[in-house]
């Protein structure tokens, strides 16, 4: 570890400007009041979307759902997310971050919510229908806030503490429940009722929670001092400014960027990716219940394993991916772990698999707080809201491909055998395209020269590591 001028010892306080700069004081706040709060919104997002992965028994038992049409339900979601990110990305600039975030997180909360309603497969189809165009446009808004308020030196901190929201939504779903599942017969409602019903009430309240502490410009914070929005629009500002913009036209339509062959290949790889997620999220807990002797409770507990080892992976590959500037190889070093759990889990025993699952899920969940970084880096910023928008819908249809591809295969042969194999041929695939991604080595190198001489450009953001270590 560098030692900080004036040769203080390791027990000491960092030196004042690793505490005083107004930057590292805006940073700090943003990361203590604003990313936590996404990761909620984060955990309520997923636990609102998979939870079915645990009631997917009992709705068979209950309302004839069979794999094949709780595969279509489960995917159905992801068309209509599809469908609506990018309108609901162009209404988020209309009325703000601030009112729109709230506005999907307390509409996907009474969606979820009203699946206790479901009488058989339509019902079924129409709700997780309606739950995708609820959540259209709440990761786009989330990254699109994160960088307008970070420059991106702390953005793959900043998105791994938000992203760590869906790894403990997938590590406490299954706690929470198999509990809720439980409660079969209290007052009058099956347990997969109440699973719907409590998980959709707590989004609905972090929803109005949200709407108090947040704001949609750094200028209306009022929790920031004038110095630390001044200096934190500048760097933001000065980043952007050094961002090439070849065209000479900051106004590019959807299409323009759609034809862009270099976001056709961030489509193809976070496709890849989400089709892995997916995959695992709806039919993990069936995977798990191979494991003989177990039940909705250890179902659940089992479940979580994966979750809880890719949480510390995707912490360490996004610190690694912050302090060198490098995440290319970590994206690609990501999807062969993937690809080579997947497979593994395949071919073996249930006890085996789940380990191996482990692996895969270390690899796939890792990616999202080094992928947007590269992404955000590499697109211009005039564009990066719709980049964001196309990249994250299109690659959600994955997570329509996957479950439902999983239910046909399960239907048929009795096994997601198949299904995994399939997944780690993809993951491999995505990690050799993975190759032709072209970090931008010239500015990264010029920032690296610049903070081993110690002189920062003017208005330029400091490095990584002179923020305090409470933000990290």
């Amino acid at each position: 570890m560098t030692s900080h001028p004036g040769g203080a010892d390791s027990g000491s306080a960092a030196p004042p400007s690793a505490k005083a700069t107004p930057l590292s004081g805006a940073v700090a706040k943003i990361m203590r009041r604003v990313t936590p709060l996404f990761a909620v919104m984060m955990m309520c997002n997923q636990l609102n979307r998979s939870n079915i992965g645990y009631a997917e028994s009992h709705l068979e038992a209950d309302l004839g759902i069979g794999a094949t049409a709780y595969g279509l339900g489960a995917g159905l979601f992801f068309i209509a997310y599809f469908l609506f990110e990018v309108p609901s990305n162009a209404l988020m600039k209309r009325f703000g971050p601030k009112i729109w975030l709230s506005r999907i997180c307390v509409s996907w909360g009474v969606v979820s919510a009203c699946m206790l309603f479901a009488q058989g497969p339509i019902s079924f189809y129409v709700l997780r229908f309606l739950l995708g165009v609820a959540e259209a446009g709440f990761v786009p808004a989330v990254l699109y806030y994160l960088a307008r308020w970070l420059p991106n030196d702390y953005r793959g901190r900043a998105n791994a503490r938000y992203a760590v929201g869906a790894l403990v939504a997938f590590s406490v779903s299954g706690p929470l429940s198999g509990p809720l599942l439980r409660m079969d017969g209290t007052f009058g409602l099956r347990g997969w009722q109440w699973m719907f019903l409590v998980e959709g009430v707590m989004s609905v309240a972090i929803g109005v929670v949200a709407f108090f502490r947040l704001d949609s410009r750094i200028e209306d914070a009022r929790w920031l001092t004038a110095d630390e929005k001044r200096e934190l629009t500048a760097a933001i500002e000065a980043e952007d400014a050094e961002h090439p913009n070849p065209d000479g036209d900051d106004r590019r339509s959807m299409w323009a960027v759609l034809r862009d062959p270099k976001i056709l290949l961030f489509v193809f790889v976070y496709f890849s990716v989400q089709m892995s997620i997916y995959a695992n999220t709806f039919w993990l807990p069936s995977i798990v219940r191979d494991i003989k002797g177990t039940n909705d409770i250890t179902v659940g507990l089992l479940s979580s394993v994966p979750w809880l080892f890719a949480m510390v992976a995707m912490f360490l590959l996004a610190r690694i991916g912050d302090r060198t500037n490098r995440r290319k190889p970590l994206l690609i070093g990501a999807l062969v772990a993937a690809a080579a759990g997947s497979y593994l889990a395949a071919v073996t025993s249930p006890w085996l698999a789940l380990a191996m699952l482990t692996v895969a899920a270390m690899g796939f969940k890792s990616i999202s707080p080094i992928f947007w970084p590269i992404v955000q880096r590499t697109v211009h910023p005039m564009v990066i809201g719709v980049a964001i928008a196309i990249i994250n819908s299109i690659a959600n249809l994955g997570g329509f491909v996957a479950p439902y591809g999983f239910g046909i295969v399960k239907d048929r042969t009795g096994s997601t055998q198949w299904g995994l194999i399939g997944l780690a041929v993809f993951s491999l695939i995505a990690a050799l395209a993975s190759c032709l991604i072209r970090e931008n080595d010239d500015r990264d190198s010029g920032l690296s020269r610049k903070r081993e001489s110690g002189k920062a450009a003017p208005g330029r953001y400091p490095a990584a590591g002179e923020i305090s270590a409470k933000t990290i």
